[in-house]
């Protein structure tokens, strides 16, 4: 019960109340209609544009530009500014052939003898197992049906059965969510094949049908009634299986892999179907299970048995709810985020999350549910490190080695040097260039900001093999880019990121705050690494020298803020839900009490200046800020104005609309809340609300490889675990210690200390 939303009546809108399940690559929606059940799914590879799309340029400049970029750059230096126009003007162009996320389908079963009227309905999603489930009675007839997408079988696999032999009777059919696809019907399972019109991707899908008594009839021949359907008759139960998959391929400049993807998921179906169904189910469950009680959370609250997940949202923070229900709620919003990184981002997936993780039900979806590279990608992953998902990032290390190639050629021809570069959003077919935007198209700084990434999965498991054969190449190359592109500031020869352009605010200026602060965190980083490969010196000391002539981007101004730009622009009144210029405190960590009190006094400025309002991603960011400035009732407020006004019923975060990276923000800012690592010391309950004032976590992971377990009680601290991967000196800050304790870990062994009674 802990880990279930459930609601008494069925989904009638996709993006608020159905249901999410996925294996990484294939996800689905699921309505638990009565009459006909709904159950839209995707396949995270299938998207318009790209190569095979007519003019697909990959963001890179159509005709040569010769001079356009200097100009810009003079012209700034000179002027102190140019507006967003002029600069759009001279390095922009619309987008062509970007393309779009798309809906694969749906499958529909419908339910001829069933009607409306049905008693003690509940609909289920079980996050702790991954099962999606419809309970329900209607004429004497007990109908139970489970779904789940598994990531070991590679399909989706759905049980609908009946507690009265030979009462079940459906019809199945594949309802399009794309233009010219071939269905057919053959040994009780739907065909479905084609290529997208838009670019000639090619992609298949298979639906089987298995029945436990009764009999399942294919029907085919045109103009009949159940064309293209599969009819279910007198059967005690089914199992459904469906596979999907298209010939992507990850691979520039081509994006194919040459594979009819029909021959994949006729195999992945048929081997499924010959497992039972209890085999596969067991499977699914043990693999799920093994990602997700890694970490368990406890806040001191449990959820009403009686009281639906959607009232409970309702209820949140009223006179109608309780502080054990509203804190049930927010555990369960902290592991449905766990949940739904498990689901939408797995190993051997080709594409990471995007900002609706594997999910869409639109031709055309909100941003393309592209991948936005100046925070919303990001996100997407700060909770997988802390929260002991590491391996549910290998889809976005992969992602990031991808655009090298094509980043490579936009570092060439639209800058002239050396190095890979990518903008500020991006697609599976490596779109590294601009588009035409001017508050969201330059932003070159993405690649360093990705770059953060792979240094954060060195730092929590401290796998040298891991930086050096992947992560430093990577950094390297991107340093390389900023190293040729840094700009000596006339004003005091600082060297800045020249144009420059803070997300969404203001005209394009030199040395831009979030900039700044980016391109000196990947040079950091970049030089941290180089000392595990020990080689190519002259690089080093270029590096080096950049380091310490970069402007790092903190300034205080004449109201006490943390200035966006390096001129004192900032306006009091502005609450944009962007504040860029506070990357140093996160996910960077420039910004801290033990370092420099003045610029945490800066930083509460800006954010109270900014408001606790925003949208869902922006109050899940603000969320880590005021954690990492160790307030934990500010970071609450901050949980509870996103659960009150930015999530939907079925626990979505909403822009609006839906967009995922307020979920993985929120579920990273938690356990920010409980523990931080940044610093070279592991700090235990660093923001603790006085709203948490007993409960425990176990299984958190710090940097330096180190498992953490944590309970509390009255705010303090009574039992702490330790156990480090590998041997080392671990540094910790706890009031259990009255401040920092320095001792020698040994590799594999768990210490505990208790509170003194």
């Amino acid at each position: 019960m802990e880990h279930l939303l459930w609601y008494d009546a069925p989904a009638t809108d996709w993006e608020r109340e159905a249901l999410p399940i996925g294996n990484g690559r294939i996800g689905a929606m699921v309505f638990g209609g009565i009459a006909a059940e709904r159950v839209q799914f995707t396949e995270k590879t299938l998207w318009t544009g790209g190569p095979g799309h007519p003019g697909y340029d990959h963001g890179d400049w159509r005709e040569p530009r010769l001079g356009a970029l200097e100009e810009v750059r003079r012209r700034i230096e000179e002027e102190g500014f140019l507006p967003k126009a002029t600069v759009t003007e001279l390095l922009g162009q619309p987008k062509t052939g970007f393309g779009n996320f798309q809906n694969h389908g749906d499958l529909i079963i419908e339910f001829p003898t069933l009607t409306s009227s049905v008693q003690d309905y509940r609909r289920t999603l079980d996050i702790s197992d991954a099962l999606a489930g419809v309970t329900f009675e209607a004429d004497g007839v007990r109908h139970h049906r489970e779904y789940f997408v598994s990531h070991p079988a590679g399909v989706l696999v759905g049980r609908l059965a009946v507690d009265r032999p030979g009462a079940l009777d459906c019809v199945l059919r594949y309802e399009p969510g794309i233009d010219e696809v071939t269905v057919t019907t053959e040994d009780a399972a739907i065909v479905v094949h084609g290529a997208l019109p838009d670019n000639g991707l090619r992609h298949a899908a298979r639906i089987q049908v298995i029945a436990e008594g009764g009999r399942v009839t294919a029907h085919q021949g045109p103009g009949t009634a159940y064309e293209g359907r599969l009819t279910v008759e007198g059967a005690d139960q089914i199992v459904v299986i469906l596979a999907a998959a298209t010939d992507y391929a990850a691979a520039y400049p081509a994006y194919r892999n040459g594979i009819d993807p029909s021959g994949p998921v006729a195999d992945a179906v048929a081997k499924a179907a010959a497992t039972a169904y209890e085999d596969l189910h067991a499977a699914h469950v043990a693999d799920h299970s093994a990602l997700f009680d890694r970490v368990v959370l406890d806040l001191g609250g449990s959820l009403p048995d009686d009281v639906p997940t959607d009232r409970l949202l309702a209820a949140y923070g009223t006179p109608d709810s309780t502080p054990e229900a509203d804190r049930a709620l927010e555990r369960l919003f902290f592991d449905h985020g766990r949940y739904l990184l498990i689901a939408s981002s797995r190993p051997g997936n080709l594409l990471p999350a995007n900002l609706q993780g594997v999910w869409n039900a639109s031709p055309t979806p909100p941003w393309s549910a592209d991948y936005h590279v100046n925070i919303n990608l990001q996100m997407n992953y700060w909770l997988a490190e802390p929260c002991a998902l590491g391996e549910c990032a290998e889809p976005l290390f992969d992602f990031i080695e991808a655009l090298r190639a094509p980043g490579r050629v936009c570092a060439r021809e639209m800058f002239g040097t050396e190095g890979w570069v990518v903008h500020n959003e991006t697609n599976p077919f490596g779109f590294t260039g601009v588009h035409d935007w001017p508050d969201a198209f330059w932003f070159p700084e993405a690649a360093a900001w990705l770059c953060r990434h792979l240094w954060e999965h060195y730092m929590f498991t401290m796998d040298e093999d891991f930086l050096r054969e992947r992560a430093y190449p990577v950094m390297k190359e991107a340093s390389e880019f900023w190293l040729a592109n840094l700009r000596r500031d006339p004003r005091d020869g600082k060297l800045v990121v020249n144009p420059s352009f803070s997300p969404e605010q203001g005209e394009y200026t030199a040395g831009t705050a979030m900039a700044q602060q980016i391109v000196r965190d990947l040079l950091s980083m970049t030089l941290t690494a180089w000392r595990t490969t020990m080689h190519d010196e002259d690089f080093r000391d270029r590096l080096d020298a950049a380091f310490y002539e970069i402007d790092k981007g903190l300034r205080v101004g004449s109201w006490g803020q943390l200035q966006e730009w390096k001129e004192d622009l900032d306006d009091p009144e502005n609450q944009h839900r962007h504040v860029s210029q506070m990357y140093a405190l996160h996910p960077g960590q420039d910004i801290d009490g033990l370092r420099d009190e003045n610029l945490v006094r800066a930083a509460r400025t800006t954010l109270n200046a900014r408001g606790d309002g925003g949208t869902g991603w922006s109050k899940a960011w603000k969320v880590n800020f005021w954690a990492r400035l160790r307030d934990g009732d500010h970071a609450h407020t901050l949980l509870a104005e996103q659960l009150r006004g930015s999530t939907l019923p079925n626990l979505f975060d909403t822009h609006p609309p839906f967009q995922i990276d307020g979920n993985f923000g929120a579920a990273a800012g938690i356990a920010e809340m409980l523990l931080q690592s940044h610093l070279g010391e592991i700090r235990i309950l660093p923001a603790l609300p006085a709203a948490w004032p007993a409960g425990a976590v176990t299984g958190l992971r710090a940097r330096g490889a180190v498992r953490v377990d944590i309970a509390w009680a009255d705010g303090k601290v009574t039992e702490l675990s330790l156990t480090s991967d590998w041997s080392q000196i671990l540094q910790i800050r706890c009031q259990l210690f009255d401040g920092l304790m320095r001792f020698r870990a040994e590799a594999g062994r768990t210490y505990t200390w208790k509170e003194e009674i």
